[in-house]
């Protein structure tokens, strides 16, 4: 006869095998992954920023994830580098390879290679995404898109270097799901879509201060406008992997890089006025990066990069066609990126998140932009496929395992 004190014992285990075996055969949840870009983030000049304590956000990043240099593909601009960043394939190979292909601004009906999100959607996993570069006309996704730069709209018909409003968005969808345009009109209010493009040479000629400052105001509000778009989705529309991006920094340092008399295209009326103004850009970047990390826990990966750094002008390209002009004819450019040789502005990139070693420095330019959808499918246990020429970085993982996702 069993005693009573072992039959009770027996009962309870007994009672507890169904909930053993739930929590054995229960799916593991899936990585959760915010990947931000920052258009043309020039390290020389964050660099300083971070040492005085400008940048406390980055820094926290800095200290708690993996950081460094980014090789970028050879003459680099934003659609030219985001979509070989999306497909990790050669410019040649999916299609985009700038800001104009055949007569026609880049849109996502030239990719001739899937992008990271779309096998993401694919493979189950929900997608959010909004103000990333080359994404116009949006694509349905497992969740939503809201384009970014080179979209289409009133007084704007290039879609190149404009600031159309959500609701002067045209020749093409800006939000997928349709539905949830009329929620953000709502909720968020009718934003700018992008930066705002520069002043024009005739503009600025005898009122430099006056329209440096209105043009900085401008960026600010479009800043604040994006910092509220990115809060609203992180927090209503939480997605599985998340891409966020802003371009106001490129923009300003195309002709407000804090250059000295002697670099070639200075001009003391313009590059005299707000010696400030470009490094100020990041440290209004860093209080974004601030809002979005309120919505990182510990089990949240965050993937911050630049598709390429941003250099000024240098005397001995003066036969480059695109040195010394008005950039898309808007005002006359101190600074470039599309080098002809990338590795003269290199990007940057910093990663934390679970299993992501700490205060880990890249040297040299042994990550590159065709390395960043490798590693986020490498996140998600997903195996690369054979196309793509980047690898995963698996120097910033704790671990070599390549089931990243499968330790969640």
């Amino acid at each position: 006869m069993v005693p009573k004190k072992l039959s009770l014992l027996l009962s309870v285990l007994l009672l507890a095998v169904p909930v053993f075996a739930q929590q054995q055969n229960a799916p593991k949840p899936k990585p959760r992954v915010i990947v931000v870009g920052v258009n043309g983030m020039e390290l020389d000049i964050i660099r300083p920023l971070l040492l005085k304590g400008q940048m406390p956000n980055l820094s926290s990043v800095i200290e708690r994830g993996a950081y460094g240099k980014l090789r970028t593909v050879s003459a680099p601009n934003c659609p030219r580098v985001y979509s070989t960043l999306f497909t990790s394939t050669n410019p040649e190979e999916h299609g985009v390879t700038g800001f104009i292909v055949g007569g026609i601004t880049a849109n996502t009906n030239m990719l001739k290679e899937e992008p990271v999100w779309s096998m993401l959607s694919k493979s189950g996993i929900t997608v959010g995404m909004a103000n990333v570069p080359a994404t116009f006309p949006v694509m349905p996704v497992n969740g939503y898109m809201i384009s970014g730069m080179l979209t289409r709209g009133k007084n704007c018909e290039d879609g190149v270097l404009c600031a159309p409003k959500l609701s002067e968005v045209m020749g093409g969808d800006a939000v997928y799901p349709k539905s949830l345009q009329p929620e953000l009109l709502k909720n968020v209010g009718d934003f700018y879509i992008d930066c705002e493009r520069m002043p024009g040479a005739g503009e600025l000629k005898g009122h430099e201060a006056e329209f440096i400052d209105k043009w900085l105001g401008k960026v600010q509000v479009i800043r604040d406008q994006q910092t509220k778009l990115f809060d609203y989705l992180l927090t209503t529309h939480p997605t599985e992997f998340t891409f966020l991006a802003q371009s106001c920094e490129d923009r300003t340092g195309h002709w407000l890089y804090p250059i000295t008399p002697f670099n070639a295209g200075y001009n003391a009326s313009i590059n005299g006025v707000r010696q400030d103004a470009f490094p100020d850009q990041y440290v209004a970047f860093d209080k974004v990066l601030g809002s979005i990390l309120k919505h990182v826990d510990e089990n949240t990966y965050l993937i911050i990069f630049s598709d390429h750094g941003i250099k000024p002008l240098r005397e001995f390209e003066e036969k480059d066609p695109h040195a010394h002009m008005d950039h898309e004819k808007t005002t006359p450019v101190i600074a470039k990126h599309d080098f002809a040789d990338g590795d003269d502005v290199p990007g940057s990139f910093f990663a934390m998140g679970p299993g992501i070693k700490h205060d880990l420095r890249l040297m040299g330019l042994g990550a590159s932009v065709y390395d960043v959808a490798p590693t986020l499918l490498h996140i998600y246990g997903i195996e690369q496929p054979k196309q793509m020429r980047g690898r995963i970085l698996t120097e910033i993982f704790e671990s070599g395992d390549n089931k990243v996702a499968a330790k969640q």
